[in-house]
Formats: C-alpha cells, structure tokens, sequence
C-alpha cells in the first residue's frame, strides 16, 4: 500500500491494514502505543472486559514501606568539616540470579543442569522487572528517586543493569527493595512443547486461524486460553523474574575520580551493542551461546509471539504468516540474547529540564561545533532585511513538486546535514584522545 493512498480503500481493508502495521511497529521492541487506541486494540478481550490480575503480594516476598512519593527528585544534604554541604550520588548494580555454577568465562560448568529455560524467561521480562524496582524503591522512600543507566550481557550472558541515582539511600533499603521486587507472567500454561518447530500449526483461511496440522482442529484462541486461566482457582504465574542476591550500591561523590570511573563506565555503552560487550573466542562459549540462544529463540516474547503456535495457542490477533522461531522481536535475535529493548535507560526528570530545554541545548551544541552564529531566530529582522513573504503551500498549486520529490529531497538535506556535523565533530576530536576513556567523559557530576 502506498503512503498517502489509504483514503482509496474500503474502510474495512484500511483498518486491517492500521492493525498489521501496529502490531509490526509494537512486536519491534516499541514500549506504550504507536498511535491511539484504533478500533478494538485497547480492550483487553473480545468483549470489551478487561483482564484484572490481584494486586496482592506474592507470599514468598517481603514487605516493603510505603510512604506518600514527594515532588522531589534529589536526596538529602550532608554537612561536613568547616560548614562544607555535600549532596553525593548512588552507583547501583542490580543482578539477575545464578541458573547454575559456571567457569570464569561464563561458561556453565555442567551445561545439562544449567536452567536455560529459566535464564531465557528472565532476560525477555528483565525491563518490566526494572520498571517494578523503581516504582517500589520510590514509594519505600518517599521521594521520585531519579536515575540514568545502561542494561548489558555479562560473562554468562545474563543482562544486568549499572545505574547513577541522584541522591543517596540507605544500602540496606535498597538491598530490601531489590529482595521484594519481582515481576509475574500471567500467560497460559508453558510447562511443555506441542508441536516441534518443523511441523507447526499452519494458517487456514476457511477455518479463520491456525489448525492442527494432523487433525486439522482449529487450535485455541488467546482469549479462550486466558479463560482457562482465570477459571481456574488454583492458577499460578507462569514464569516469576527476581533479581540475584548479589546488588552493589556505593556511594559517589561529584567531582571525584569515582564519580569520572563511574560515568565513563555508564556512558561507554551508549556506543556499543549488546554483542560487542563480550568476546565469544572458546569453543564452550560458542556451544553456550548457541543453548541460550536457541532458548530464547522459541520463548514466547509477548501476547502477539508466533512461538505461542507451539504451545498449541494462537497468539493474541493471529494473522497469516507467523511462523515459530522466526518472531521479528528483537529479544529473539542472536546478536541481543534477550536484550531486545532499550539499553539505556533514563528516568524523565533526571536532567532536570525540560524537552524544549534539551532541544535547545542541542541546537547550541550544533551551532558552536559548526561554528554558525546566527540562525532563523538570531536573524536581523526589518524593512530592509525581509525579502519573502511566506505562506503555507496547498497540493494543488503548480509548483508544488510531487510527494515523491519532496519526501527525497527533504533526505537529501538530512544527509548533507550529517555528513557536515560528523566532519565537524571530528575535527573537533584530536586523533589519540579515547570516545570512551574515563578521564574525558565529563565534569564528573553523578
């Protein structure tokens, strides 16, 4: 379908072809809704009921304070020798649990009892296990906690997070809020396979989705499985995600060596992938990654997974095409081994300021390395100076170009604007001087 042609066809074929195109944009890793709820997508079943799980905790999990959240974003001062007021900053390290023993390089020292079913589940939910960390820290200690950070494999391939908090909190608190924080996976029963990835379900337009490729029976639909669920009063999640016991939080200094190691070592990951953050040299390493990946090859990644077609289940708005192991999530791929989403992660009021605030920082940022001193705003303006008169242009005037014309004209300038700020910027970067050595990524503020 062609961009700008969507007013020609029938209203049912346009909605269909919205849906598939927000179900692609949302099965790519985007968080929250491409666009607004269009048609039936905000309701959670078919009959416009919405699926609610109980809030109550998990008995197996500690309590945790909750105070009233205060609109602050920085913790409290320290007064020291000579009247001296510090406000330090946190560098916290959050850890998923052990799956089994491994060697010095990550390896698993006995690869059939390593859980790497467990290890697969854990790295697909660990941003929804993060997001719940944050929320339970900033209601155990009453003030909107503020954080900058970046989620990485480690040596066995498990994601771990490093983050900068604004402000400090006492360890142990945030060792118990670690301790009390997990994430449950209210999906249907995936205890075992049904079908092998060589023979899965296949799609039958006459029976309206996916049958069983031997007996041909239409297979559940994700509603009715959910059903199941909630009918049952002795359901259970299916997968729980916690973190590990072992949680590093020390305190940081602005202006100190620790607070320059430690912003260098958040910030030299803006710039890599998730595959480039380990060197797989050894012939287990390789064997490992190839078990973990296989594994999270076939995990469902999400209501919407084609991998659900093994389980016997039809994924939520199932549709022609789907085809188990080849799920265009980004957590399934070889290269991210479950780190599909974003890898940096900033809270909203970190900074300080606010989007314009930023957008005009880096416009000055642009200006200076290009050396540009004046602009559209900073213009002089007057009788003599103003030579156009500018109105807004319509489809049909005569020259106007085409869509086509002006869609690769407008890349054509985006190119040339980044070609002169990458020479620009490197220009500007002496030759021996490291993008990612610690002694150069900032004035050391945490």
């Amino acid at each position: 379908m062609a961009l700008g042609r969507a007013d020609h066809l029938p209203g049912r074929n346009a909605d269909h072809a919205i849906g598939e195109l927000e179900a692609q944009i949302t099965t790519e890793g985007l968080r929250g809704r491409p666009a607004p709820p269009h048609g039936s997508d905000d309701q959670e079943d078919g009959d416009g009921k919405r699926r609610v799980r109980s809030t109550k905790r998990r008995q197996d999990a500690p309590d945790l304070p909750r105070l009233p959240v205060d609109n602050r974003t920085v913790g409290r001062t320290y007064e020291g020798h000579a009247g001296m007021v510090f406000r330090p900053s946190m560098f916290l390290t959050l850890t998923l649990g052990s799956y089994g023993r491994v060697h010095s390089d990550g390896t698993p020292v006995d690869p059939d009892s390593y859980d790497y079913r467990r290890a697969a589940w854990d790295a697909v939910h660990f941003p929804r296990l993060l997001d719940r960390f944050w929320q339970n820290l900033r209601r155990a200690v009453g003030w909107n906690v503020q954080y900058a950070g970046a989620v990485e494999p480690q040596r066995r391939l498990a994601p771990h997070a490093h983050f900068a908090m604004r402000g400090t909190i006492p360890r142990t608190l945030v060792r118990q809020v670690a301790a009390a924080t997990y994430h449950q996976v209210w999906w249907p029963p995936v205890d075992q396979l049904v079908y092998e990835p060589g023979r899965a379900p296949q799609w039958d337009a006459d029976a309206g989705g996916y049958t069983d490729p031997d007996s041909g029976e239409l297979l559940p639909s994700w509603d009715d499985a959910l059903d199941l669920v909630d009918a049952d009063p002795d359901a259970t999640p299916v997968h729980v995600v916690r973190f590990g016991s072992q949680v590093d939080a020390k305190g940081v200094l602005a202006g100190t060596k620790d607070a320059d190691r430690c912003v260098g070592y958040i910030t030299k990951y803006l710039t890599k992938q998730a595959a480039d953050c380990h060197d797989v040299t050894a012939g287990r390493q390789r064997a490992h990654l190839e078990r973990l990946w296989q594994e999270l090859r076939h995990t469902p990644c999400s209501e919407r997974c084609a991998n659900w077609l093994l389980y016997g289940i039809q994924p939520k708005k199932a549709r022609t095409g789907l085809k188990p192991g080849n799920c265009k999530n980004k957590v399934h791929k070889r290269e991210t081994l479950g780190i599909g989403g974003r890898r940096v992660l900033i809270s909203r009021q970190w900074s300080g300021k606010t989007l314009s605030d930023h957008r005009a920082d880096r416009k000055e940022w642009v200006k200076a390395l290009l050396g540009v001193t004046t602009d559209a705003d900073t213009a002089p303006t007057g009788s003599d100076t103003v030579r156009h008169a500018w109105e807004l242009a319509k489809p049909t005037d005569p020259d106007v170009p085409p869509l086509g014309h002006r869609v690769l004209r407008a890349i054509s300038e985006r190119i040339q604007w980044r070609a002169r700020l990458d020479a620009a910027r490197r220009a500007a970067v002496p030759p021996d001087v490291s993008a990612t050595d610690c002694t150069t990524t900032g004035s050391g503020e945490v």
